[in-house]
């Protein structure tokens, strides 16, 4: 969860009022944050490694490090944390943001192009203007902090979102947003003297100290064929998203008029982004305090667009709803008077049996009715709701799968080996081609959950298979003393339509023995011990009396089990067999085929099983137990 250093000075001057420590951390935890740490403002430049030398008057400042929930955007900064919790204590109703009407004052907006060449790398740009804002210290430290915050948090390390702030009296519209070979960019960045080609830069931030805080950024461009760019009309480069602005637009204290764009390759959060921005800033505007002026963004199509949107949204959730669901017994009027409170304007809805909200830019957080609920539960006070028992008593236990589970481990360790746990994800080749088979197909639909945008090539399939990873794991240990004999027992991942989320998890076992020689006695022994302990007997198997002997075959009570020939193309040809479980198929051992050993990296032979578990789970009367269906393989 994002930290967030205030001035607490500073803080109790906005909010009007002053608190102990004691009173403050108590207010903080009924609004749903938490002081989490109380230091002086030398303390905190000394514990951010800033080293360059502090003015007299900042050292002894208190300095408040409040816990921010991470979906809270609007509290990453003094201006929003002052303004919330003045509206908590008070219920006094929020500040409504507004854009500026160009069209009545007579005034163009400012325009950016976009070029069609940054779909190659980051699509989307949106802008806005702050006009008249009157900056101090403080405020121009809080606004850049907002910026890093929230490039370290919503923006996700600037891969979805980069800010880029300009002063807009030294640049002018209209504004383009290109992509262009690196070799062709050519400019000064923020703290050089010099100008530098892109490529230039690039290496002058992995040899140069001073680039140490942007070297970790220079990963999400520096691969693509070309780099993004925005110009002014004298081509003058503002910024070179995601990593640096341009050194003749920066900001300064005396900066009154900030020109803001958001490159991104996410156009909802970059929206989000530029309206926690504007919202929390244009405070600092004048003539009219909150008042954005828009900027109109032409996209690759042609198309035109107005940024940013300040306009609120509108629910009506009803208030058996909320009170059902936050455990309290409310009218419809206090509810939303304790909406007021967390800076949703609410009132009466028509009916009166449900309340109206309208959500500000800065709650971007809320997207459902249940987070209403939550709001007005915080509002309430947690510690207010009544106690009540609940009318079922229920005793937690152990799922059935899971104990079967369990109990498999646990046998399988006492047969000598040892648990491994590997991961749920795996490559399409680990999963496919190195097992020696296409694409698992079904009733002409494939059966693997597939990733769509995996962030590696490791990650790319839900497994359907134990094997593949257990396979890895023993190429990765192959040095390790023989025999290595290893075991997991965990899910796999198939596609099923018959469920709402269009696929379902099931349970298997699996085992790799790997030594000189290829062991599949071992292997076929440790299947018909897996097979004892859960309660099956071979079908075929004859009893023997006390006199040696044969007596009658197993009783038609008894479960039993088969194993007949298999042709999987992961095993040896005539070393492979299916254990056959009521009619079905549910598990398969043999000799690993010499392939799929050598894919895996693995230069022993070795013997392998994998079963499923979820259809030996019944009751002590043989009956199956509520878990999936049986597999088909």
């Amino acid at each position: 969860m994002p930290v967030v250093p205030v001035n607490r000075d500073k803080l109790f001057a906005a909010l009007g009022q002053e608190y102990t420590e004691t009173q403050f951390e108590d207010l903080c935890f009924e609004y749903g944050v938490e002081l989490d740490e109380v230091m002086t403002e030398a303390e905190l430049r000394a514990q951010a490694g800033d080293k360059e030398e502090a003015p007299e008057e900042e050292g002894d400042d208190v300095i408040y490090k409040i816990d921010i929930p991470a979906n809270r955007y609007d509290l990453l900064c003094v201006e929003g944390i002052s303004r919330a919790l003045k509206t908590f204590v008070t219920g006094q109703p929020a500040h409504a943001f507004t854009t500026k009407d160009m069209k009545a004052a007579g005034t163009p907006l400012q325009r950016m192009v976009v070029k069609p060449e940054t779909a190659l790398v980051r699509p989307f740009v949106v802008c806005a203007v702050l006009r008249g804002i009157k900056f101090d210290k403080q405020r121009y430290k809080s606004f850049i902090d907002l910026q890093d915050k929230l490039h370290m948090n919503l923006c996700r390390q600037r891969t979805l979102v980069a800010i880029g702030t300009h002063d807009l009296n030294k640049i002018k519209g209209p504004f383009t947003y290109e992509a262009l070979p690196p070799e062709e960019i050519k400019f000064v960045p923020l703290k050089q003297t010099r100008e530098f080609t892109a490529p230039e830069l690039f290496q002058h931030y992995k040899n140069d100290e001073s680039g140490r805080q942007l070297r970790k950024f220079l990963h999400i461009i520096e691969d693509s064929l070309v780099y993004p760019v925005i110009y002014d009309a004298n081509r003058t480069v503002l910024s070179l998203p995601p990593i640096i602005n341009g050194s003749p637009s920066q900001i300064t204290l005396d900066t009154t008029d900030v020109f803001i764009e958001c490159t991104a390759t996410d156009l909802t959060k970059a929206k989000v982004t530029l309206n926690t921005v504007c919202a929390m800033f244009s405070e600092y505007c004048t003539p009219n305090a909150f008042e954005v002026e828009p900027v109109e963004v032409v996209d690759a199509f042609g198309d035109v667009h107005v940024f940013p949107d300040m306009s609120e949204r509108q629910m009506t959730v009803p208030t058996e709803y909320i009170n059902r669901n936050a455990g309290i017994e409310l009218d419809t009027p206090t509810i939303a008077t304790l909406l007021n409170k967390m800076m949703l304007r609410s009132s009466v809805g028509a009916d009166g049996s449900s309340v109206h909200v309208s959500v500000p830019v800065t709650r971007s957080d809320v997207l459902h009715p249940c987070d209403v609920v939550e709001d007005v539960a915080i509002a309430y006070g947690y510690n207010n709701i009544k106690w009540v028992v609940p009318k079922t008593s229920t005793v937690g236990g152990e799922t059935p799968v899971n104990a079967v589970s369990d109990m498999l481990r646990q046998e399988l360790a006492m047969c000598g080996y040892t648990e491994i746990l590997t991961w749920a994800l795996c490559s399409h080749d680990e999963s496919f081609a190195y097992m020696r088979k296409e694409e698992d197909i079904k009733g002409g639909n494939p059966v693997a959950v597939t990733i769509s945008n995996p962030a590696t090539a490791e990650f790319q399939v839900a497994r359907t298979t134990l094997l593949s990873g257990a396979l890895k794991t023993v190429g990765a240990n192959a040095e390790a003393p023989l025999p290595l004999k290893v075991f997991e027992v965990n899910d796999v991942l198939f596609l099923d339509n018959s469920v709402d989320v269009g696929a379902k998890n099931h349970r298997h076992a699996v085992a790799v023995y790997m030594n000189v020689t290829s062991g599949f006695e071992a292997i076929h022994q440790l299947v018909n011990r897996t097979m004892e302990v859960l309660g099956i007997v071979p079908s075929d198997r004859l009893a023997t009396a006390a006199d040696g002997s044969a007596a009658e075959k197993p009783s038609e009570s008894d479960l039993t089990y088969d194993i007949e020939p298999a042709n999987e193309p992961q095993f040896f040809p005539g070393r492979q067999a299916y254990v056959v479980f009521q009619g079905k198929r549910v598990g398969v051992f043999g000799i690993v085929h010499p392939d799929v050993l050598n894919a895996f990296g693995i230069s022993r032979p070795c013997s392998a099983m994998e079963i499923q578990v979820e259809p030996f789970v019944f009751d002590q009367f043989k009956k199956p137990l509520n878990c999936h269906p049986v597999h088909t393989e």
